[in-house]
């Protein structure tokens, strides 16, 4: 079942105790497996000032708390508007490529995270600080989830207000949302991407401040360090791209400016 199948022994966590109770059982399990249980106590305190994403983060989970947090978000996502359409789920799936053998496992988890009263942000929240040294691969997530609420008509005001909290949650600058939104053209005129809009960068700005935009571009889009975090192949694939178009843009604008 390749990546998905790393949550699927999560949902029955789901009931008990939500997403974030998957999470935390998923990790006890581990550490179960491997004799950590005597040091969570010491480690954590009390289950009720548990962080999920340290929880996750501490046994090599992060692959689980973000496959946790998409299925949430865009479950929530969906809902925030009224009922969810199979629009919405078809697109869910397309986006997270959702293998056939777990579509039953993965729609049990999409359908409980959808009818529960958690709130959705502390999610946005955990996974923007579980990737926030890979703030492309969140910027992907959002422009995901834009294509979820685009998929039965425009977005309206609550998915909107829905995905703007989210952004906030992933702590992205406003050019990632312009970019998640397509509010900034992909393509202009020309047959290329304008090399400062690829970079996000006005044209006044010194070589240097560009130079190093670029660099902190390449960190947080490297597919390396996605895939050493068990992240979908989808996303890894978008990675190269980007860094693809990232390089691309660099390499113009050091030929316009002779550096």
């Amino acid at each position: 079942m390749g990546y998905w199948g790393k949550i699927i022994g999560g949902v029955a966590g789901f009931a008990m105790g939500g997403p974030v109770g998957a999470v935390v059982g998923a990790a006890l399990g581990h550490a179960a497996d491997t004799g950590a249980v005597p040091n969570l106590r010491a480690q954590f305190g009390s289950q009720v000032g548990w962080n999920p994403a340290r929880v996750a983060a501490m046994f090599n989970r992060r692959d689980q708390l973000f496959a946790i947090c998409v299925v949430v978000l865009s479950a929530k996502l969906a809902k925030c508007d009224g009922l969810v359409k199979r629009e919405e789920i078809d697109a869910f799936r397309r986006q997270f490529r959702i293998p056939p053998e777990a579509v039953r496992d993965i729609g049990r988890l999409f359908d409980q995270a959808r009818d529960s009263a958690d709130g959705f942000e502390p999610y946005a929240v955990q996974l923007g600080e579980a990737f926030a040294d890979n703030l492309g691969m969140l910027e992907d997530v959002l422009a995901a989830l834009f294509v979820i609420a685009r998929s039965d008509g425009a977005v309206n005001n609550r998915e909107l207000d829905f995905l703007s909290r989210t952004h906030r949650g992933f702590r992205l600058e406003q050019a990632a949302w312009d970019r998640a939104r397509g509010a900034m053209p992909r393509q202009p005129p020309s047959d290329e991407p304008d090399a400062y809009m690829v970079l996000g960068v006005a044209r006044s700005s010194t070589a240097e401040e560009i130079r190093a935009t670029w660099r902190r571009l390449m960190r947080e889009n490297h597919p390396d360090s996605l895939a050493a975090r068990g992240v979908p192949a989808e996303f890894i694939a978008r990675a190269n791209e980007k860094v693809a178009r990232i390089n691309a843009a660099w390499d113009r604008i050091k030929r316009e400016r002779g550096l």
